[in-house]
């Protein structure tokens, strides 16, 4: 589904991805680990095209990312959940839902899209007219993703989800990626909480200051020592 091919980013004199490969399987919840600075949110930014790379490719379903606007990319399928939420603090719950579904036409598939975010976050359902800027964070990351699924796509984007969340929330936002990958939705997560995020993926990447440096199945890595010593705690 979605292919990287030695990619490079700069930022002005900063050399941000040094040549990274990866690719993310029809199906699969693949994680990028890492951590702060390693490029793991400039990695998202680029495939989602806020970002432009210097060399390298990005592909989907063989289509050619980096020669389209990155406000018709979520036409294709693809959808990017921001690190920090970013809702629209002045707007309501369904208003911001309804702002995730710019690109529809048809007010009968949008209103079916609502329900089944909805049904995904009964408490966003409950909180509908509620202020979106009045919501806890981890109803704000439920927000940001419901938000993201309003144009039913194929792929989620999904960077730092558990950032700046309690322990408890952390478990219930994990629960979350876990059903919508069961639902058939193929993610790529970005993730600080090595733990959890190798808990729910089938494979992941390390990355390095720009590079990868490990790859594999998810339990593979979390059972590897360098893994263990550099990134969960043991």
């Amino acid at each position: 589904m979605l292919e990287i091919k030695d990619l490079h980013v700069h930022y002005g004199a900063i050399h941000a991805l040094k040549g990274i490969s990866l690719t993310v399987g029809d199906g699969e919840l693949v994680s990028l680990i890492g951590a702060n600075g390693a490029g793991k949110t400039t990695a998202l930014h680029t495939i989602s095209g806020l970002l432009a790379a210097s060399s390298g490719s990005v592909t989907l379903d063989g289509q050619d990312l980096q020669k389209v606007p990155a406000n018709t990319i979520i036409g294709l399928g693809l959808a990017h959940v921001p690190e920090g939420r970013h809702v629209f603090a002045r707007m309501s719950v369904e208003e911001n839902l309804r702002m995730g579904a710019y690109i529809l036409r048809d007010p009968k598939k949008l209103a079916e899209h609502l329900e089944t975010v909805y049904s995904h976050f009964p408490r966003l359902k409950e909180r509908r007219r509620q202020l979106a800027g009045t919501l806890s964070g981890g109803e704000q990351q439920m927000l940001a993703t419901g938000r993201a699924l309003m144009t039913g796509p194929n792929m989620l984007l999904m960077d730092e989800p558990s950032m700046g969340l309690s322990p408890l929330l952390v478990k219930e936002i994990f629960s979350i990626i876990e059903e919508l990958h069961k639902s058939g939705i193929t993610i790529l997560l970005v993730e600080q909480n090595a733990k959890m995020a190798l808990a729910v993926s089938d494979r992941a990447y390390v990355l390095e200051t720009g590079t990868i440096s490990m790859e594999g199945p998810a339990a593979a890595l979390a059972a590897d020592d360098r893994v263990r010593k550099a990134y969960l705690g043991a």
